[in-house]
């Protein structure tokens, strides 16, 4: 479907809808580390339904975009957190090639399914991680330290490919899997947001190459990442990025689980809402 008179003649009301996405976006990536995915996915969703754009390519484009606008958003976020020290770079170091495996895998096989199969795994996920962290004890876990390998290398295969079909940052699986082996939740928030940055980048390119030259893309589309989308998500995200990353180093613990199951919980009755 050609979108351009749409896009066009209602070009003001889309930037601005995201742009205030993007608030949302920037405050969680430096809150939570989650490189805002949770916030901008299911806008982009429901701002392409409003323009008609077909539930099969609808889901698709809202990850691949939100995934082009996690990359400025996570280096902020990064650059935040490291300067109170809270990022792991060894930990990094181990992580960093199976995530970025994961990511091309789950990029690719996110390429192939359906729109809905791709909007379902999101609500379960999203679902799944809100209840550990809205019910779970925040001092329970489930070992003294973080997996060695191979189980290390399983686990960011699972962070990177799921992140990856789900068009976030990483941290909504990341951050959870860290502290259940006793590891600092803000220190995981910190860490996450570098995690982040290994997710967008490859899951982006990724993306752009799988949806090359698809018919019925929006108008600015660069396979599924649009780039109208990704100019009005930037700029607020970038701003409101640093304040996120200030209140997750000043609020209580408990606090920072609470609002990152709230965030998650809301994005995932959303899309069940949009299957129905």
């Amino acid at each position: 479907m050609d979108l351009a008179g749409i896009f066009s003649s209602d070009i003001w009301f889309l930037v601005g809808i995201l742009a205030l996405a993007g608030c949302g976006s920037g405050f969680l990536a430096g809150l939570l580390g989650v490189g805002g995915g949770i916030v901008v996915v299911p806008a982009l969703f429901h701002v392409l339904a409003a323009f008609d754009v077909p539930l099969d390519l609808r889901m698709h484009i809202a990850v691949g975009t939100s995934l082009g606008s996690i990359v400025p958003t996570s280096i902020i976020s990064l650059r935040a957190h490291n300067k109170r020290g809270a990022v792991d770079w060894n930990l990094l170091r181990q992580w960093a090639p199976w995530v970025a495996l994961g990511v091309i895998f789950g990029s690719i096989v996110a390429s192939d399914v359906r729109g809905a199969t791709l909007t379902l795994i999101f609500a379960i996920m999203s679902l799944l991680v809100a209840s550990y962290l809205a019910i779970g004890r925040a001092d329970f876990h489930i070992t003294d330290k973080l997996p060695g390998t191979p189980m290390r290398q399983a686990v960011c295969l699972f962070i990177g490919g799921v992140s990856a079909m789900m068009g976030i940052g990483g941290g909504s699986l990341s951050v959870p899997a860290m502290t259940l082996c006793s590891y600092p939740i803000r220190r995981a928030v910190g860490t996450a947001s570098a995690i982040g940055l290994i997710i967008a980048v490859p899951g982006t390119i990724t993306f752009m190459v799988t949806g090359f030259n698809l018919a019925g893309l929006p108008v600015a589309s660069l396979g599924y990442v649009n780039l109208i989308a990704v100019m009005a998500l930037v700029p607020s995200s970038l701003i409101f990025a640093p304040i996120g990353a200030k209140v997750a180093h000043t609020i209580p613990q408990i606090v920072l689980r609470r609002c990152f199951a709230g965030f998650l919980l809301l994005t995932s009755l959303r899309m069940f809402y949009s299957l129905l």
